[in-house]
């Protein structure tokens, strides 16, 4: 597991906006020029892996969204799952 070095929590551990947090910490500090060659890799790493947790996160989150079915009249008639590609 990848470890968070702030917190020590695992970064596939972490809550999407924990996560997303951090990454835009990363980009900022990149975007600075502010580090060094080998801490700007090792940041950019660990962006990356920051990354996949909140895509992977997201695909969580829509695969459990669901849609309102409407009756004929427009009412609600109940939910069903949403497709996800």
């Amino acid at each position: 597991m990848s470890e968070d070095k702030d917190s020590g929590t695992p970064v596939d551990e972490l809550k999407f906006e924990n996560a997303m947090e951090q990454l835009e910490a990363i980009v900022n500090k990149l975007e600075s020029g502010q580090v060094d060659l080998e801490e700007s890799i090792a940041i950019y790493e660990r962006g990356e892996k920051l990354k996949a947790r909140c895509e992977t996160l997201l695909r969580e989150a829509e695969a459990r969204i669901e849609k309102i079915t409407l009756k004929p009249d427009g009412s609600a008639s109940g939910t069903e799952p949403m497709e996800v590609d």
